[in-house]
């Protein structure tokens, strides 16, 4: 990427300070669980100062990929993150050849830099009655392409399954990406057996031989930010990196001649694409996002206290999970690729989620890394943020918070029985408990 002259300005950040969010390095390790300091401005948890600043938690301490580069110094801001998550990419700085748009910010800008939006990613299949196959190519379906003649579309006639992923809102998940496998275990042992998620192994691109729990991604695909955008740099982007070297075929035909920007050139300035520090940047982003804050003023209200009760009454917390607590700081994760620092450590964070795969009989058919049985799960949505979105569930198709309950069946069938068996007052009130999140 050509770092700054590709940068879109955004016109909202820093126009549109909508959060409280807090600037908060931390130089001394801590020594008990404090609650992460949530915001809704695209503004720094303390992570890249950690990061990029010269005290214990520093790149060169905390980072250990032998395959993903280290982020120059002059590079190594905030700031500089943002810029290359909001950038907007080229041809020339190695976009497509099939993509499905220009930049990690088109995806991700709802309410600022980082959060969701009503964009959506299409994938296909073929389900036999027993196994799922992918589409030629691979089950996502790029709806771009720099050469008509390579644009991708639905060629399989067998092919008996589609399926729409909305944008998820990034901000928090510096802090998702520091819970313990562990922590992630206990909650799927602590559910009911009817509605136990399922835990999902998948690999770490930047510790080549070490699998971790995923948590991220409509599928929990991926299990480190890094990962999560190597994967995303390639497949919604068509930009190749050391950790994701191979551009996708189009409906399974390589895309040849028309790749100008090919990987195995770190070296050379005409392919700036393939050093790394792209993806690397977009991590250090995602990672120095604050949680999504709660609507203080709604939060206060009769009705919001009141649904939070009902919240729990009903079951829904069951699945989407109050409180987690972070890693010590100092602790390995990611195959040993990171170290937490202070800033993601010790954290107290109120997502709303497990993190784990379940069918709640709105599974989009696609298998991943979950393996067949995966096929109908999908990973519970974590509800911090949640009065941003206009579109619910994984496709987008509910309109209303109401409707999205309803939609709930199987491992969901009890929580979504008891709402609709709720009078008129408690469904208001747990619905004001939603709207303040």
């Amino acid at each position: 990427m050509n770092r700054f002259l590709s940068f879109r300005v955004l016109a909202s950040l820093g126009a549109v300070m909508l959060g409280l969010a807090i600037t908060a390095t931390q130089t001394h390790t801590q020594a008990g669980v404090t609650d992460a300091v949530p915001g809704l401005s695209a503004t720094s948890n303390g992570f890249a100062e950690e990061f990029c600043g010269v005290g214990p938690f520093r790149q060169a301490v905390v980072a250990n990929s032998p395959n993903s580069p280290e982020i120059p110094p002059g590079e190594c801001s905030f700031d500089t993150a943002a810029q290359e998550f909001g950038a907007i990419d080229t041809e020339a700085e190695g976009l497509g050849p099939i993509f499905n748009n220009s930049g990690c910010g088109t995806c991700h800008f709802t309410p600022d830099l980082g959060g969701s939006s009503q964009i959506t990613e299409k994938r296909a299949g073929f389900f036999n009655g027993s196994t799922f196959f992918d589409h030629p190519g691979g089950s996502l379906i790029q709806d771009r392409s720099l050469d008509p003649a390579q644009q991708e579309v639905v060629t399989d006639p067998k092919t008996n399954v589609f399926a729409f992923r909305s944008s998820l809102n990034v901000a928090g998940d510096g802090f998702v990406e520091a819970i313990s496998n562990t922590t992630l275990q206990n909650i799927a042992n602590g559910q009911p057996i009817s509605i136990r998620g399922q835990v999902v192994s998948v690999a770490v691109f930047e510790a080549p031989g070490s699998n971790r729990v995923g948590r991220f991604g409509w599928k929990g695909q991926q299990a480190s930010m890094v990962s999560f955008s190597a994967d995303a740099y390639v497949n919604e982007m068509g930009i190749t990196s050391p950790l994701q070297p191979d551009e996708n075929t189009s409906n399974g035909v390589p895309v040849g001649a028309r790749d100008t920007v090919p990987a195995g050139h770190p070296d050379d300035p005409a392919f700036p694409d393939t050093d790394g520090v792209d993806v690397e940047l977009f991590a250090l982003f995602m990672r120095s996002l604050p949680p999504p804050a709660r609507d203080a003023r709604r939060a206060a209200t009769t009705a919001a206290q009141t649904g939070s009760n009902i919240f729990d009454s009903i079951g829904c917390d069951n699945c989407h999970v109050r409180s987690i607590v972070t890693v010590a700081p100092g602790t390995l994760i990611n195959g040993g690729a990171l170290r937490v620092g202070n800033a993601l450590g010790n954290k107290r964070i109120r997502p709303f989620s497990d993190f784990l795969l379940h069918d709640v009989d709105t599974g989009d058919g696609i298998v991943q890394n979950g393996g067949q049985g995966s096929r109908n799960r999908m990973r519970t949505p974590p509800l911090w943020g949640l009065r941003l979105r206009g579109r619910f569930m994984h496709d987008g198709q509910s309109l209303t918070l109401t409707d999205a309950i309803r939609r709930h069946g199987n491992q969901a069938d009890f929580a979504r029985d008891a709402f609709n068996a709720l009078g008129s007052t408690s469904k208001s009130n747990l619905l004001a408990f939603l709207n303040s999140l």
